[in-house]
């Protein structure tokens, strides 16, 4: 079962690991005046906890020459939520899809090249059994990009 909340060094080890992702423990525990022991400890922990999802490279779809974004929500029919779920993970250009509440089903956040590329993935998305309709939005910039370290810094609240 996860952790509901972390101690002021756990706060500070993650800081320090997704200001600074290719510091070596070593060096974390240099930087934050603990041993190298007790920053694995308290990783190894995060990571049971599931606290700690991965370490992989953030990747940029900009960057990979996906610079446009559009968030695209679904009517779908309910009983068909898996095996739609099942082909847009199988859409490299659809980021995330969630099933939602509200006035659609699922929302999905989708890259492309420009405009016309990301009128290509919502129309092969149309063309999945069970999707009834889409609303699509492009996104103009970020204001607040994806970001979870906040919560970690609130504690306990």
């Amino acid at each position: 079962m996860a952790r509901t909340g972390l101690d002021t060094l756990d706060v500070r080890i993650l800081r320090l690991l997704r200001e600074h992702p290719r510091t070596g423990l070593l060096e974390v525990s240099r930087l934050l005046g603990v041993a190298r022991g007790t920053v694995q400890a308290r990783l190894d922990r995060m990571i049971a906890d599931g606290v700690v999802a991965d370490f992989g490279p953030n990747l940029s779809p900009r960057a990979l020459g996906y610079p446009v974004q559009a968030f695209t929500t679904l009517e779908v029919e309910q009983a068909s939520r898996a095996d739609i779920s099942a082909v847009l993970a199988a859409i490299p250009e659809v980021l995330e899809a969630y099933i939602v509440t509200g006035p659609g089903d699922v929302w999905c956040r989708i890259a492309g090249r420009d405009n016309e590329h990301i009128q290509s993935v919502i129309d092969r998305i149309l063309t999945i059994p069970g999707v009834r309709r889409s609303s699509t939005v492009i996104a103009l910039s970020a204001v607040v990009p994806h970001r979870v370290q906040p919560l970690a810094e609130l504690g306990d609240g």
